[in-house]
């Protein structure tokens, strides 16, 4: 495994693509304060090390007519590794869940799920989600409005350098 070092100009590349994934090398080395050609080298490293898992557009699902978000806590029956993996298998066929993510505690997992009404999130429910193999219970919240949405995580330029091995 190769060492990666994040110094300040890697942190500003991130930080600068995760807030517009759609700059171009020229605009993000000029920010950066570096020339292009070893700006799209960082990019490249970084992408390498897994530091970029990938760009993606940010689409407005009111635009697309998605106009509930439901987040589903979901208790299995069985929480062996096997029957934990299945189920993440299953949640990735399901086009309308966006993001899944297995807890410790009360719930196993919670599932952020995208339908066009309430109607739509119910069929889902209850065809797919609540007859699944090894689901115990359900338990939806209906999100009334989002007050911050970010993506990635934050990233401060002016941080110590740090060592990743990859």
């Amino acid at each position: 495994m190769r060492r990666v070092k994040l110094d300040r100009i890697d942190r500003r590349i991130l930080r600068d693509l995760q807030d517009d994934g759609r700059m171009t090398n020229v605009e993000l080395a000029r920010r950066a304060g570096i020339s292009a050609p070893p700006c799209l080298r960082r990019v490249r490293a970084l992408e390498e090390a897994h530091y970029i898992r990938g760009y993606h557009a940010d689409i407005n699902p009111e635009a697309l007519g998605f106009g509930v978000t439901v987040f589903a806590q979901v208790g299995l029956t069985s929480q062996a590794e096997a029957d934990l993996r299945k189920f993440e298998d299953l949640v990735g066929s399901w086009p309308l869940v966006r993001e899944c993510h297995m807890l410790a505690g009360e719930t196993d997992f919670l599932l952020k799920i995208v339908a066009e009404d309430w109607d739509s999130y119910q069929r889902f429910l209850t065809t797919q989600l609540t007859s699944a193999p090894n689901v115990n219970h359900v338990k939806s919240a209906l999100a009334i409005r989002t007050a911050k949405q970010l993506p990635g995580v934050p990233i401060d330029v002016d941080a110590k350098d740090h060592h990743r091995e990859e």
